[in-house]
């Protein structure tokens, strides 16, 4: 069994930061990409950014303010969330397409977290 645990959301003020993390426990092989998705109301999901390896991927959005970093050593991703905007509010999802081991087979599916409140006063 295989879990996502996100922290970080909250409420800020326009301008203001938060940082993300998004913790992957139970029976992990390996982890290929992570990253986030956001959904405002009324809105379709997006990608804000992704990182498999040496190569990341940022919605234009939020190019220049959001960063992505992972610490493979505790499977965690976090996003850095700098000079928010109010169209940055949304509930913000980690994923992670994992690996897991039954032997004698593996199966890599994405992982989803259970989604993180991020709003944004104006």
């Amino acid at each position: 069994q295989v879990q996502l645990v996100e922290s970080g959301g909250g409420l800020v003020q326009a301008g203001g930061s938060l940082r993300l993390s998004c913790a992957a426990s139970g029976s992990i092989f390996s982890m290929g990409a992570m990253g986030w998705y956001r959904q405002a109301p009324g809105n379709q999901r997006e990608l804000v950014a992704r990182i498999f390896d040496s190569r990341i991927n940022y919605a234009d959005s939020v190019k220049g303010r959001f960063t992505i970093s992972r610490d493979n050593a505790k499977n965690t991703v976090y996003l850095q969330m700098n000079n928010l905007q109010h169209e940055d509010t949304a509930v913000y999802t980690c994923y992670a397409k994992i690996t897991t081991t039954t032997w004698p087979t593996s199966i890599t599916n994405d992982y989803w977290g259970q989604g993180t409140q991020v709003t944004v006063s104006s």
